[in-house]
């Protein structure tokens, strides 16, 4: 076999095929879209929250949520057998389209000083179709209803810490996304006899149960929580990062339970 033949098994095997059949990460797709992830945090700050200026609070998560949502509804129905498979719209090319499509908004949010109606509004209609294409194709409603009643309890102890000792509003935010990524994880697991995709996480939930993530869930949010507020002292980039594990909690928050409602 020629190294050409075995570098392409070796991507067909280990990136390309895992889009398709969602056989879920490895080792090697998960330490470089790891690492392209960090990248892509790291040159987003530089080249657009800074350069333009932009505030990191609540307002950049209200403003994003949308288009979040078109890309996980987009990515959901594929699975659903609703769309058609497109390396666009697979995962990682989906976060590639939801970032180069929201772009241009927020750009404009600022230039116009509309910040962030403009983002807002744009998102919200790109989400149109594919919500409805969803809402058309449900198969099992009670999967939605389940995540969203797990979503409340896991967030129930998160809310009351909040409460009585208040932390940044940006994180609270993110945490509930990642309650909700994980009520629609313990779901799938749980009723729907589904796995784990993640490396680690497929391991632990193979071995413990998946109600063991969520103390493990806790435990990562901690680490990032205080590792992002010690280690960089900028508030608003600190901020940044925390609104970067907001969109990685949220994300897939949306695109399981839809999953799961389409039957996939």
């Amino acid at each position: 076999m020629s190294i050409s033949q075995e570098i392409y098994n070796f991507l067909w095997n280990y990136f390309i095929r895992p889009m398709y059949t969602r056989e879920g990460y490895n080792p090697y797709n998960t330490l470089v879209y790891g690492f392209l992830l960090g990248l892509g945090i790291i040159l987003t700050y530089d080249h657009i929250i800074k350069r333009f200026k932009i505030k990191v609070d609540e307002r950049l998560i209200y403003a994003t949520a949308p288009m979040v949502v078109f890309g996980s509804t987009m990515r959901a129905l594929v699975d659903g057998k609703v769309l058609n498979p497109n390396p666009l719209i697979l995962t990682p090319g989906i976060f590639f389209t939801a970032f180069f499509l929201i772009l241009p908004a927020l750009v404009a949010d600022v230039k116009l000083k509309k910040y962030p109606k403009i983002t807002v509004s744009w998102g919200l209609l790109l989400s149109t179709y594919p919500l409805y294409l969803f809402l058309t194709n449900m198969v099992r409603p009670q999967a939605y209803a389940l995540t969203l009643l797990y979503t409340v309890l896991f967030s129930v102890p998160v809310v009351v810490y909040y409460k009585f000792k208040p932390f940044d509003r940006v994180f609270f935010l993110a945490t509930l996304a990642h309650m909700y990524d994980l009520a629609s994880t313990v779901v799938a697991i749980y009723y729907y006899n589904h796995y784990e995709v993640h490396w680690i996480e497929g391991i632990l939930s193979e071995h413990f149960g998946p109600f063991i993530l969520y103390p493990w869930k806790l435990l990562i949010l901690g680490i990032v929580y205080y590792g992002v507020k010690y280690l960089i002292p900028n508030e608003n980039e600190r901020k940044y990062w925390y609104f970067a594990t907001f969109v990685l909690g949220f994300a897939p928050g949306v695109r399981d339970p839809t999953q799961l409602t389409l039957g996939a």
